[in-house]
């Protein structure tokens, strides 16, 4: 209604040239400003953000299932996660914008946040060998003032092992063993799970690569 944008398919607001990449802030004013219209559809028949959500959290268009979204799982869930849900997640540890990135009006945007809104050194992507072994204290200090602590330990650490059965690399598996005797029992499930996850593909992964 105020002319930010439209709702697009994945249920954030597009704007045509900043597409969703954006926060919305509000200025308080006694001026006398002529409104901005309201913006209409500017999804048309695209379907690239439905279609590439790995748990399917769009039951249909400008509809969300927050049940089944990655970013609520790896950041709002603070139990378990559901098994149903976890191998579909992919590789993901803290959130996900998936649906964003594949956005054809995200590709188009010009201008980006800044330096305040890049990442700290040493967070970007950090390996799960990282991660996997961060103890109470360490994650405090790494994550101090940072997003990432609203998971806590035990989610990022759960994150971990869901993203580390999901790869299927026979590296991982050290460190799943080390996870299971974590002092979280969420932690531990999690790592159970991942190990028999990816204890079930190695096998197969096996034999194709015997076959190249």
């Amino acid at each position: 209604a105020a002319g930010l944008g439209s709702y697009g398919k994945n249920t954030c607001v597009l704007n045509q040239g900043l597409g969703s990449w954006f926060f919305i802030g509000v200025l308080l004013t006694d001026l006398e400003l002529a409104p901005d219209l309201p913006t209409t559809d500017i999804c048309g028949s695209c379907r690239a953000c439905l279609d590439a959500c790995p748990t399917r959290a769009f039951p249909e268009p400008y509809v969300l299932d927050a049940r089944r979204c990655i970013s609520y799982l790896t950041i709002e869930v603070k139990d378990s996660i559901d098994p149903g849900l976890r191998g579909s997640m992919g590789r993901q540890v803290f959130g996900c914008d998936i649906c964003q990135d594949v956005c054809p009006w995200n590709r188009k945007r010009q201008v980006s946040g800044g330096a305040w809104f890049e990442p700290r050194a040493g967070n970007f992507a950090p390996p799960f060998e990282e991660l996997a072994s961060l103890t109470p204290h360490e994650f405090q200090e790494r994550f101090r003032r940072n997003p990432i602590k609203r998971a806590k330990r035990r989610g990022l650490l759960r994150n971990v092992a869901v993203a580390m059965g999901n790869e299927g690399s026979a590296r991982h598996l050290a460190l799943l063993e080390i996870l299971l005797n974590d002092e979280d029992p969420i932690v531990r499930e999690h790592a159970a799970w991942a190990r028999d996850r990816l204890l079930d593909r190695l096998p197969e992964e096996g034999s194709r690569g015997s076959g190249r």
